[in-house]
């Protein structure tokens, strides 16, 4: 990006919501597909994923929630309920029900403390109970990694926003089967939606959750 581009954009869009009291961390569909390169959905993002598992331990160990999201179409509706989405989105057959594509990727096991959401649309929020069970929780933001950067990632961050979350986004924990539309998108949640900051600093704020108990 330009100088100039990134001036013009601060002018407008440099504010920072910050952290909120008691965040939750979402795993947005870190599914088997993303990772085989026999499918057409490979995308070659084995980094965003070891970021996110380090993210997800240090979660663990300030006492901050973890919800790990996947899509699942139930076999036999030949995608009927995924409606437009799943006519549009052909690879979403990759996640019918029973598909060893759509299980959690190697190196992912849900842990019995770790809520899993079950989603057929983009958004981790949309169609779920996920808003409902964190605001009955008192959580207040949403810290936000997965696959794609450009899809769910993006869907979810808009809706967390829509539904009053602080949302934080972090980068390197995020991935896409390209490096432009994986850019574009952090750059316009940053600029609109959400704090998008990096694995080094969402590390250094749950270390201090840890430190203080403030997560409990």
């Amino acid at each position: 990006m330009s100088d100039d581009l990134q001036a013009n954009y601060s002018k407008a869009y440099s504010n920072k919501s910050g952290y909120g009291k008691r965040p939750a961390l979402v795993l947005i569909d870190f599914a088997q597909a993303y990772f085989d390169p026999d499918n057409v959905l490979y995308a070659g993002v084995d980094d965003a994923l070891a970021s996110a598992l380090r993210v997800r331990e240090a979660a663990h160990a300030a006492g901050v929630p973890v919800i790990l999201t996947e899509v699942t179409y139930q076999k036999g509706l030949g995608g009927k309920d995924g409606g437009r989405f799943f006519e549009k989105a052909l690879p979403l057959k990759a996640f019918m029900e029973g598909e060893r594509s759509g299980g959690f990727v190697e190196g992912l096991v849900p842990r019995e403390d770790e809520l899993i959401v079950t989603k057929q649309y983009p958004s981790a929020f949309f169609g779920t109970s996920l808003a409902s069970t964190l605001t009955a929780a008192g959580h207040d933001s949403v810290i936000l990694t997965g696959l794609t950067t450009s899809g769910c990632v993006r869907a979810s961050c808009v809706d967390s926003m829509s539904h009053g979350f602080k949302t934080i986004v972090v980068a390197e924990a995020c991935g896409d089967r390209h490096a432009g539309p994986h850019d574009a998108n952090l750059f316009d949640m940053n600029a609109k939606y959400a704090d998008v900051v990096s694995e080094a600093e969402i590390l250094a704020y749950l270390a201090s959750l840890n430190d203080t108990g403030a997560a409990a």
